[in-house]
């Protein structure tokens, strides 16, 4: 039965130490400042989005908490502490303790280009399944998925996490026009094709930053 609710999301983001490693080389000490730009851009896209209702964020960086907050977010401490899908799932249980009969889908944090025109396309495609999912660009990875109404929410993000979730069922979402969705940022080249797409205002200002240092 298709989903009619608006949907949760709930968002991970990694303490700065351990966030976006893969640019080290590319912006240096400022690391800590476009991860979280990243996700400032990805929480403040989600939130304007009309089928949203609302974003919980899953942090214990403080810094990114504060100004998740004050963008709209909802934000609650990584409790279990034990990996990416065990803070996703203590995000929607979260959610769900709040709204019991939520659709509820992960977010991706590093989508710093995403449109909530865009976004708003993948969940209503999403709104048609019980589980499914939206592939990276590198078609390797997953940047969202999506339980409708009374849905588990298991999520196997990691590694190839397109072919898992496509081994547990979930249905893989052929959407066409959702560039945004699917360009998570890890490296340098991934940050040049955001960019062609057209950054987000808070990671616009963090590259702005780094061209400062250079």
């Amino acid at each position: 039965m298709p989903t009619t609710l608006p949907w949760s999301l709930v968002i991970p983001v990694k303490r700065p130490e351990f966030a976006k490693t893969r640019l080290a080389d590319t912006v240096g000490e400022l690391r800590p400042h476009i991860a979280r730009a990243f996700a400032a851009d990805t929480a403040a896209a989600a939130l304007a989005c009309a089928l949203v209702e609302d974003v919980t964020v899953v942090t214990d960086d403080d810094e990114s908490a504060q100004r998740l907050r004050s963008l709209g977010a909802l934000v609650v401490a990584d409790a279990p502490d034990a990996g990416l899908n065990a803070a996703l799932r203590h995000g929607a249980a979260e959610v769900r303790a709040r709204r019991p009969d939520a659709p509820v889908a992960a977010l991706s944090a590093d989508l710093p280009a995403l449109r909530p025109a865009e976004l708003e396309q993948a969940l209503g495609a999403a709104s048609e399944h019980p589980v499914s999912f939206v592939a990276d660009v590198a078609g390797v990875g997953t940047t969202l998925y999506a339980c409708a109404s009374g849905s588990p929410f298991e999520p196997r993000f990691g590694g190839r996490s397109r072919a898992a979730h496509r081994e547990a069922g979930a249905v893989e979402l052929d959407v066409a026009a959702i560039p945004s969705v699917r360009r998570d940022v890890d490296t340098a080249v991934d940050l040049w094709d955001a960019t062609r797409l057209g950054l987000g205002p808070h990671t616009q200002a963090a590259v702005a930053q780094l061209d400062n240092v250079r």
